[in-house]
C-alpha cells in the first residue's frame, strides 16, 4: 500500500510540474502575442501619422502655390495698369493742358485731339484685356462651354497647333467660380504644351465617367519623365493641381519623353 501510494503522490507531482510549465508557456506565449500585437499597432499608427504628414505637407504646398500665383497675378495686374494704362492717362493729361495753350493753330489742336484720342483707345483696349484676364467676359456670359471655345480660337489663330474638342457635359450658368478654375486648368495646360511641350495637336474631352465629371487632356508634344518628381514641381503643375483641389477633384498625369502628356481630372 506505501508503494502505491507512493506512486500516487509521484504522479501528481508530476501533473502539478506539467501544469505549471503548461501555465508558464502559455504567459509566455501571451505575452510575446501582447508585445506582437503592440508593436504591429504601434508601427501601424506610426505609419497613418507619416501619412497625414506627408497630405498635411503636401496640402501646404499647394496653398503655397496658391499664394505664390495670386501674387505674380496681382504683381503682373499692378505691372500692367501702371504701364498700359497709367503711363497713357499722364499723356493724356498733358496733352489736356497742352490745348489750353494760347495761339494754337488748326493742325495743332487736331494733332493734340488724334492724340489723346488714340491713347484713350488704347488705354481702353488695356482695360478691356485686363478684365478679360481676370474673369473672361464669354465664360461669365455665356457659360463654361463658350469660354473653352473661345479660348481654343485664341490659341489656333497662331496656325501652330491643332485643337480637338468634344464636350459631352452640360454646364450650370450659375457654377462660374467653378468653371473659372477649369478654364484656367485648360488655360495652363494648353500654354505648357505649346511652350514646353511643342505640341502640334491637341485633345480636351469632356464626360460622366464613372458617375464623375472628368476632364481627359492630351497632346503630341515632347513629354516628360513623369517618374521624376522634379518634373513636376514647376509652379504651373502645383496651380493646376491646387485649383483641382478647390474643386474637389483628383488629378493624374501620365507623360514620358517624345510622348507627349495625358491628364486626367475631374471636377
Amino acid at each position: 500500500m506505501k508503494k502505491i501510494n507512493g506512486s500516487i503522490e509521484a504522479n501528481s507531482v508530476d501533473i502539478y510540474v506539467v501544469v505549471g510549465y503548461l501555465f508558464i508557456a502559455f504567459l509566455l506565449m501571451a505575452g510575446v502575442l501582447i508585445l506582437f500585437f503592440y508593436f504591429s499597432r504601434k508601427k501601424i499608427i506610426q505609419k497613418e501619422i507619416e501619412k497625414k504628414n506627408l497630405e498635411i505637407n503636401h496640402q501646404k504646398e499647394l496653398l503655397r502655390s496658391v499664394i505664390l500665383t495670386q501674387e505674380a497675378e496681382r504683381k503682373r495686374i499692378a505691372q500692367d495698369l501702371h504701364d498700359d494704362i497709367s503711363s497713357k492717362l499722364n499723356v493724356v493729361s498733358l496733352n489736356t493742358h497742352l490745348l489750353k495753350t494760347p495761339n494754337l493753330s488748326d493742325d495743332e489742336i487736331q494733332e493734340i485731339t488724334d492724340n489723346i484720342t488714340g491713347l484713350t483707345q488704347k488705354a481702353l483696349e488695356s482695360s478691356r484685356r485686363i478684365a478679360h484676364d481676370l474673369l473672361p467676359p464669354v465664360l461669365e456670359k455665356f457659360g463654361l462651354n463658350a469660354g473653352i471655345e473661345e479660348l481654343i480660337v485664341e490659341v489656333t489663330s497662331s496656325k501652330l497647333v491643332r485643337v480637338n474638342y468634344e464636350n459631352k457635359l452640360k454646364f450650370q450658368f450659375e457654377d462660374t467660380e467653378r468653371h473659372l478654375h477649369i478654364f484656367r486648368v485648360l488655360q495652363e495646360l494648353l500654354n505648357n504644351s505649346m511652350r514646353h511641350g511643342k505640341a502640334t495637336e491637341v485633345s480636351i474631352k469632356f464626360d460622366t465617367i464613372n458617375n464623375v465629371e472628368t476632364c481627359t487632356y492630351s497632346d503630341n508634344g515632347k513629354g516628360f519623365d513623369a517618374s521624376n518628381e522634379e518634373s513636376q514641381r514647376g509652379l504651373g503643375m502645383k496651380n493646376i493641381e491646387s485649383r483641382i483641389s478647390f474643386l474637389n477633384g483628383t488629378f493624374s498625369i501620365a507623360s514620358k519623353v517624345n510622348e507627349g502628356v495625358k491628364v486626367i481630372f475631374t471636377f
